[in-house]
């Protein structure tokens, strides 16, 4: 992933940090500093602060995944229902309600209902 120039310049500021703490000299911070402005990719700054501690520029820190959201109780009850609904529409169609076609019906009905529910 490609550095924007705030990224860069807050790692200069990290090491700008490390130098008032000792961390690095002054020649030390001249040598990462001018490899900082002339980085272009995370990879290429991430090699610049492996032996420091913290702070690092929040371009090395890994965004954790966000939670997905739970889906509520009809809808998940609700995607297994029409498909239960299109075999007892099947079923019906067979055996009690023979020829009558409106029994398809049910599995929309049943869509309808649960879609309704889960918004």
């Amino acid at each position: 992933m490609r550095l924007s120039d705030a990224e860069r310049n807050e790692a200069i500021e990290a090491l700008s940090e490390h130098v008032r703490t000792g961390r690095l000299d002054i020649d030390e911070y001249g040598t990462r500093s001018a490899r900082v402005t002339a980085a272009r990719t995370r990879s290429e700054l991430a090699a610049l602060f492996d032996d420091l501690p913290e702070p690092h520029p929040s371009a090395l820190k890994r965004p954790s995944p966000a939670p997905r959201p739970a889906q509520p109780p009809a809808r998940r009850f609700g995607m297994g229902a029409v498909p239960i609904a299109a075999v007892v529409a099947v079923l019906l169609f067979l055996t009690v309600a023979r020829g009558v076609w409106f029994v398809f019906l049910l599995p929309l009905v049943v869509a309808l209902i649960f879609g309704a529910r889960s918004r």
